[in-house]
């Protein structure tokens, strides 16, 4: 019979904290629908250990990665490197609906009603990416401004995101792979393989997101911005941005909330960093002793950031 399920990516140990406070969060909603941990033959076999202890189903996937002669990440986004492979979510067997989350995810409130909602089987849903590139980084792309940004068009917490048109401005059209709504099945998921090897992957600058909006172009139902919930929405878009309205937060950027319990200097995100703390010792607080010392091997909480 088929499932439905949370579904996320892990390759390696370094990011088991996150897959184990994102199953807490789900867990801790209410949630009646299981997280399923698509691992990769890199993961090491400590994680896999922590994950069959804590009762985390895994799903056996191999590593999806174009031929280098086609697409290098750079270096500044070295951390992308593993993100192709979430592309196999579209493929699994045995699942009539799933919703793709990253594994720097926590969970705030329930939000099963994504495993429900309209969605014809070659359509998807997913939040748009945030296009005001606030830091001014040269190698986003030159329309990724303000005035061109899906959220900003958004007035108030509950409104409703912006509908692509053909006279929109681009990224109204481009989607952020956080949170993906999908119903998977094997000849979706080879037809992304084959896009994948066959498409021009030169313009991708965001690995897989750019490519499912390419896949999926007019076939992708926008969700409100607190399905995926960037950390940096609270800065850039306070007009939207509420704490009790959030369902899932999203730790963009490079500093993850596990690799550092006390920052250096106060920051703009140390509060929605916090919030990963206090779920991962209230995830700990209910393991045995070796299970969680095991997990608070991984993560420093004493580091400063």
């Amino acid at each position: 019979m088929a499932r439905m399920a949370f579904v996320t990516l892990l390759t390696r140990i370094s990011y088991l904290p996150g897959v184990l406070v994102l199953d807490y969060g789900l867990k801790s909603t209410g949630s009646k629908y299981p997280l399923v941990v698509m691992v990769t033959p890199t993961l090491e076999e400590d994680a896999r250990d922590v994950l069959t202890q804590c009762g985390i189903e895994m799903y056996s996937i191999n590593s999806l990665v174009p031929d280098s002669s086609r697409h290098t990440v750079a270096d500044h986004d070295a951390r992308f490197k593993d993100t192709w492979t979430k592309l196999r979510a579209f493929g699994l067997e045995g699942f009539e609906r799933v919703v793709l989350l990253d594994a720097d995810m926590l969970i705030k409130r329930n939000m099963d009603e994504l495993l429900q909602m309209p969605l014809t089987q070659d359509e998807i849903a997913a939040a748009h990416v945030c296009a005001c590139n606030p830091m001014k980084l040269v190698h986003y792309p030159a329309d990724w401004v303000p005035a061109n940004c899906a959220h900003t068009a958004v007035e108030n917490p509950l409104g409703l995101p912006p509908a692509w048109t053909p006279t929109s401005p681009r990224p109204y059209g481009q989607l952020n792979s956080g949170t993906v709504v999908l119903n998977p099945s094997p000849a979706l998921g080879e037809a992304i393989v084959h896009f994948l090897n066959t498409e021009n992957l030169e313009s991708f600058a965001f690995p897989d997101q750019d490519l499912l909006t390419s896949f999926f172009k007019g076939k992708w139902k926008p969700l409100p911005w607190y399905y995926n919930a960037l950390k940096t929405l609270r800065v850039i878009h306070p007009q939207l941005w509420r704490d009790h309205e959030i369902r899932c937060l999203h730790y963009i950027l490079k500093d993850k909330p596990w690799e550092a319990r006390t920052p250096i200097v106060p920051g703009p995100f140390d509060e929605v960093h916090e919030w990963w703390w206090n779920d991962f010792d209230r995830m700990a607080s209910g393991l045995d002793s070796q299970r969680r010392n095991k997990i608070f091997s991984l993560v420093d909480t004493s580091k400063e950031r």
